[in-house]
């Protein structure tokens, strides 16, 4: 669907009269920057229905989509492309609550092996994949860029970080080692087992890497934000600064 409403837009920008300020120059589409990223809830949600069996069928369907998509923006006038690879979802206290699994599958920071294992063979399919895309489009740029080890790192230790909570929710409903309940979502308020219970924040969500059991606060994505801009984690390597006009993050 984002693809088909970008081959319209390039179609109406290239149609327009160019007196109609409203719309930028035709040369904007091989001056811009394309971000690619599958959200984990897409993957876990496949995980959850056909089992870690079914990915290996499910995931280079993913790899070939995205790398179609790479091809047709290039032949719409694309040059740089940055593509995030998937999250460490064993990590997420959302799948570590919804997901089956069992205390002894866990690692020593509490995250679900078996599931980010699956990530990072999916993970090593893109890069591979990316890698012989770069080949064919030896004057774009394609860079895989690994928000994988970022996240990971916050979630196995984010006490190095400023941070104090790693697998646990900061709003939800639950206590305890997550903080979640998929019956009742931040911010919502519902009846549960007779008693009506309101999922809410915690005091100081910048202790937290995760905010809501499936996106992360604020005070991670600054963290996650300034490892991608400066460009450790691309592969290869792409000089940010030089392309971009890169503004400080407050």
């Amino acid at each position: 669907i984002q693809l088909n409403q970008m081959k319209q837009f390039v179609a109406k920008v290239t149609e327009a009269d160019q007196k109609d300020m409203n719309l930028p120059s035709p040369d904007v589409f091989g001056k811009s920057l394309y971000t690619f990223y599958i959200g984990q809830n897409d993957f876990s949600s496949k995980l959850a229905d056909i089992g870690k069996g079914g990915m290996e069928e499910f995931l280079p369907q993913v790899v070939s989509q995205i790398v179609a998509a790479i091809k047709e923006l290039y032949n719409l006038g694309g040059r740089t492309f940055m593509v995030l690879n998937l999250a460490p979802v064993g990590c997420y206290p959302s799948f570590l609550v919804g997901l089956p699994h069992n205390s002894t599958e866990r690692d020593e920071f509490g995250c679900k092996v078996s599931y980010n294992n699956a990530v990072v063979n999916y993970n090593n399919m893109l890069k591979e994949s990316l890698k012989q895309t770069r080949e064919n489009l030896s004057d774009a740029s394609v860079i895989y860029v690994d928000t994988y080890t970022v996240l990971l790192e916050l979630f196995q230790h984010p006490s190095s970080h400023g941070l104090e909570y790693g697998t646990k929710a900061c709003c939800g409903y639950g206590g305890g080692e997550y903080n979640f309940n998929p019956k009742v979502y931040c911010g919502e308020s519902k009846e549960i087992d007779g008693k009506k219970v309101t999922a809410t924040a915690c005091e100081d969500p910048y202790k937290y890497v995760s905010w809501d059991g499936i996106h992360t606060t604020e005070a991670a994505n600054k963290l996650i934000t300034h490892a991608i801009l400066n460009g450790s984690y691309f592969d290869p390597h792409f000089p940010f600064q030089q392309h971009c006009d890169l503004q400080p993050i407050g």
